[in-house]
């Protein structure tokens, strides 16, 4: 059962602007030690070479309690993989869940369609999100452009198909979450213009 987003989270989505779309990486994960990104879910028991890739080519973020990975509706950039803390995904205001350290957000709008490889990362236009998230705690999150994961498709093929198995269940949820809604306003009294129940014509 979904429920409606507090006023301040609802707020920080509808505050939107460059200073929530563009962080500035702390560092890229280059020189870190492969063991860290293996201790998030989506990296955990990947080969060192594939670990080494990613950490290549990944950045970190820390975002502060109301800040905005993603915005509903918006065009996505990249993907974001939670190292700590917590945030609500909100969809048309109501909170849907809440994700935490070890899950992924924003995949959908990077795999959703190849990058134009001429453009820079950073500018490489993805799909649009499909749902808003919005820090509840402290969070430090790693960080992937669209074309790096388009591009590490042959560098670390199991993470990329880790990647596509969370798409996948993505899809299932909002699929499902669509016919419930759909349930939910025929149960309220139907569809405009559909016929009456039977024994009231």
């Amino acid at each position: 059962m979904t429920a409606k987003a507090p006023s301040g989270v609802w707020s920080a989505v509808k505050r939107l602007g460059a200073r929530s779309r563009r962080w500035d990486p702390l560092c890229n994960l280059g020189e870190m030690e492969t063991l860290r990104l293996a201790g998030i879910r989506i990296f955990a028991d990947l080969p060192e070479d594939e670990l080494a890739a990613v950490a290549n080519m990944a950045s970190e973020s820390e975002i502060p309690p109301g800040q905005l990975l993603a915005a509903e509706g918006r065009v996505g950039y990249s993907l974001y993989a939670i190292e700590s803390g917590t945030a609500d995904v909100v969809i048309n205001g109501e909170t849907v869940g809440t994700i935490g350290a070890g899950d992924v957000v924003g995949e959908m709008a990077v795999l959703i369609s190849p990058p134009d490889w001429s453009a820079p990362p950073e500018v490489a236009i993805g799909g649009l999100r499909t749902a808003s998230v919005v820090a509840t705690s402290p969070m430090r999150v790693i960080m992937l452009f669209k074309r790096d994961v388009w591009a590490l498709d042959g560098r670390a093929p199991v993470m990329t198909q880790r990647l596509r198995a969370v798409l996948d269940e993505r899809r299932a949820q909002d699929a499902e979450r669509a016919l419930g809604n759909q349930r939910a306003q025929s149960e309220q009294g139907g569809s405009p213009g559909s016929d009456p129940p039977a024994g009231n014509a």
